[in-house]
Formats: C-alpha cells, structure tokens, sequence
C-alpha cells in the first residue's frame, strides 16, 4: 500500500496511544547529559530461528536510478512538499527492525530501510520483509566500517559485496547507497558508488542520534525539533530508545501534516 492510501482514521489512533506521551516529551529541555556519551550496545532479544531467503517467487527489486534534478549526494528532498523520509540503518536485533516496521505500517509511513551486508547474511529474510511493507531497501556497505579511511580497492568491495548480496536477495542492488560510519561520501566514495551502479548517494539533514541512547524524549525532541518538509531523517534499527520513539515521532508528523514515505516518493 502507498503511504498515500493509508486510511483516514490514522490520526485519532495515533493520538490516543501516544500523544500525551508527545506533550511530555516535547515540553522536556535538553537532552539526558549522558546523551553525548559513548554509544549503548544495541537492543537485543532471543534471535527468532532463521528462514531460508526464497527471492524466485518475487518480481525483482526496484534498481536505482538518476533522479534528474538532484545531486550526486543528497541530503534532503523538495522543501514545497509536505513529505519527509525516515531512513533507517538497517543492522541489530532483526525482532527489534519487525518492531519498528511494523509501528511504522500501521501508522501509514513508509521508510528507507539501508542494509549492512554481513546483517543481511545473518538474516536473509529480513531483505524481503522490508519490500513486502512497501519501503525502500538499499546498500550501507558489506561491514559497517570507516569507508572514508579505506584505500579504493577496499571501500570499493564493501560498496559491491553489500550490492552482490542484496541482488541475490532481491534481485536487485538496492534503490540507495549510504557511506558507513560518515554522514557525507568523500568524492573517491561517490565515485566508487556511481561505479558500482548508484548515480546517487543518499545523505541525511537530520541526525536523531538514536544510537547514543539518550532516551525516547530526547530522540523526538532532536527530531521535531529539526524536521522540516523534505527532510531526510536518520535512524538505526536495533535500540530500545528508536522503538519507544517513533510512535510519538508519527504523531508529531500527523500533527504538522508531513507524510512520512520511502525517500523514492519523496525525491519523484
């Protein structure tokens, strides 16, 4: 289902579960002093027995593509529309990524959803699981390490051994490419990117710095705080702080009338 054909009702079920718990959190100052500290580990639970990733059945995946008018790294999309994209570092708990999912589809948002290859060979099934919702899958390197430290022949193989898997999954490499470890592709990154089939590198102009766990408050203040229309948010999968939030972050959205949609929608 298209985020534009989510139901009518979705307002009043989101404000009854959460939006008390929005008024609280916004009305907090700063953020916990810890925020800044060293990153929690992330969120675990008891690892669900794993599933043989059966890609035939499917069409392939939507390849990347030029977006005209748009950058070579992109950082956020149009500021006339009322839309927004919630990007999610896709590594963790893969119960804690169905978690987020699904508050996400039931409240109508689509999300970007980039991949770690070593993840998805943990958890092939995981690549289908982010299609069927209706959201974005794309490429955050093989390993999740320091790409802009690499030598070309090493930052080229995460870029393409994270592409080989996701094409064995999905049949395709993913809609977006994301440098690891780095908000902005280095322009050797980006070249290697374009190499390797992305003509775009997808950045971010709000960082909700859920990874350092500074508390669900403090995730959705950073976040609304920041968000404007086209803003291109990012988040991890994978920490308790990003599943307490993001119910109170899509009221917040439904409250100022921003569509939460796959950055695809966003940018087209």
């Amino acid at each position: 289902m298209n985020a534009s054909d989510r139901p009518v009702h979705r307002r009043s079920a989101l404000r009854a579960g959460a939006g008390a718990a929005l008024t609280a959190a916004l009305a907090t100052g700063c953020a916990d002093p810890e925020a800044a500290g060293a990153p929690a580990e992330p969120l675990t639970h008891p690892a669900p027995k794993r599933q043989a990733a059966t890609s035939g059945a499917h069409a392939p995946a939507p390849a990347p593509h030029r977006i005209p008018g748009q950058p070579a790294q992109i950082d956020h999309g149009p500021r006339d529309r009322a839309r927004v994209a919630l990007t999610f570092h896709g590594q963790g708990d893969p119960a804690v990524a169905r978690t987020v999912l699904g508050a996400a589809e039931r409240a109508g948002a689509r999300v970007t959803v980039l991949a770690v290859g070593s993840w998805l060979d943990e958890h092939p099934e995981m690549a289908r699981r982010i299609l069927d919702g209706g959201h974005d899958l794309g490429n955050h390197t093989q390993h999740h390490v320091d790409i802009s430290s690499m030598d070309e022949t090493r930052a080229y193989a995460e870029i393409t051994d994270c592409a080989q898997r996701l094409r064995r999954l999905t049949g395709s490499i993913g809609t977006w490419f994301r440098p690891s470890r780095t908000q902005y592709a280095t322009p050797l990154v980006q070249r290697l990117a374009a190499r390797a089939g992305y003509p775009h590198v997808l950045s971010y102009d709000v960082d909700s710095l859920d990874f350092t766990s500074p508390g669900a408050a403090a995730v959705t203040r950073k976040v609304a705080g920041e968000i404007r229309n086209g803003s291109v948010v990012s988040m991890h999968f994978g920490y308790a702080d990003t599943v307490a939030a993001l119910p109170l972050l899509l009221t917040e959205l439904d409250r100022r009338q921003l569509r939460a949609v796959t950055t695809t929608e966003l940018l087209t």
